[in-house]
């Protein structure tokens, strides 16, 4: 394994080069270096080609309740942790508390606002799962048992060859990969490096080779979202920002434009470009607690957000598995919590979160910059399974 000095070096000399976009590279190579990013996370539209999505005129705005003072502290692998600390240091920028459709808790830290449109990073993932549900239900696509290819014709030869939507969905494709953040010269990293230097994102998804047997095996797999992104863009005719403007961004009244990172081609970084605020990114999380039913219309399936959160064969269930590199289990771009209350979430690398328990009707987002994400292959630097326990404390705050 390299070290992170290569990349280092690597990086500066892409950042001398002359180009439009000096701050591109510098920006990623950054990344997992254990580099402060909590000034940036909020103005990635100052480095990277966007484009829009616009918010209507008529804003929906959740209504106030009762405000709640957060636990002092939380339970986690037998020992009590301290929320403050837990705050910050994960370098918490927004965190937003929802119960019963009234917001109980709404803070903003290190100068962020409710105007800050930060970073979704996978958090995406789910975004991009509900549209492929709505493309389904407008007949656009026939089935998620068809080969991705019969859409998307150029990955014919690739990984992704003959594999049905359903197993890109559930991050069960086959192909082979690595998103190990701590590596640079991991298929994550490789991935990244495109994007900072100006290249494809779709032109790289096709080069990758399949490892296994398509939907027997949950591996995370970035690639797997922005083929699903394509997928999109191919059977809509629009942009991915163009069809969840008039699919969500508009229905749900969202009270903010976002915006989507894109590459050099135009085409959205669709497993992680998302830009949107905290309240705005929570209106999904309504919008799943409420079946895809959002004000007298049904804007996703509701089967397919059922099936979205439920996990379908043995490969995706929670709990330790042989068949899956992640405990956590996994449904159509959601993340799937062990226990008896159904919860889920959408989950973004250094620590965005979208978390739903429909037992407890509750909906927790969290927005950061933890500088220590992905700067060891471990929980003491992600600590996701650390925050849904601090979400746990808070629930049970609110019983």
């Amino acid at each position: 394994m390299k070290t992170w000095s290569s990349m280092i070096l690597v990086v500066v000399a892409i950042s001398c080069a002359p180009g439009p976009h000096p701050e591109r590279a510098p920006f990623v190579g950054s990344l997992f270096t254990g580099a402060e990013q909590s000034e940036r996370f909020g103005r990635l539209n100052e480095i990277f080609p966007t484009h829009p999505v616009y918010s209507p005129s008529a804003k929906f705005r959740f209504a106030r309740g009762e405000e709640m003072a957060l636990p002092p502290d939380y339970a986690f692998k037998g020992e009590v942790r301290d929320t403050a600390s837990l705050l910050t240091e994960t370098d918490t920028v927004g965190l937003l508390v929802i119960k019963d459709d009234e917001i109980r808790f709404e803070h903003y830290y290190l100068g962020a606002s409710e105007a800050t449109r930060w970073l979704s990073m996978s958090v995406a993932k789910s975004f991009i799962s509900a549209l492929v549900g709505i493309a389904i239900e407008e007949g656009l696509i026939q089935s998620i048992e068809d080969p991705v290819t019969k859409y998307v014709p150029p990955l014919a030869g690739s990984a992704y060859d003959g594999v049905r939507i359903k197993d890109v969905l559930q991050m069960s494709s086959g192909a082979r990969w690595n998103e190990d953040y701590s590596d640079p010269e991991s298929d994550i990293g490789r991935f990244g490096r495109v994007f900072a230097t100006g290249g494809s994102l779709n032109e790289f998804a096709a080069t990758l080779e399949r490892e296994r047997e398509p939907g027997t095996f949950n591996r995370y797999n970035s690639t797997d979202t922005q083929v699903l992104g394509m997928l999109l863009t191919n059977v809509t005719g629009k942009t991915i920002a163009s069809y969840m403007q008039d699919k969500l961004w508009q229905p749900l009244r969202m009270e903010y434009d976002a915006y989507w990172l894109v590459d050099d081609t135009g085409m959205e970084m669709a497993f992680g470009g998302l830009n949107a605020t905290l309240r705005d990114y929570a209106k999904l999380g309504r919008l799943y607690l409420n079946h895809g039913y959002w004000e007298g219309q049904q804007i996703v399936p509701e089967d397919w957000v059922k099936a979205s959160t439920t996990p379908d064969a043995p490969h995706l269930m929670p709990g330790e598995n042989p068949l899956s590199d992640s405990p956590m289990g996994y449904g159509y771009q959601w993340w799937i919590m062990d226990g008896d209350e159904s919860a889920y979430s959408a989950i973004g690398v250094y620590n965005q979160f979208i978390y739903v328990n429909p037992t407890q009707d509750v909906v927790i987002v969290k927005l950061s910059a933890n500088s220590d994400y992905g700067t060891s292959q471990d929980e003491s630097a992600y600590r996701e399974f650390e925050t849904i326990a601090f979400f746990h404390a808070i629930e049970e705050s609110l019983r």
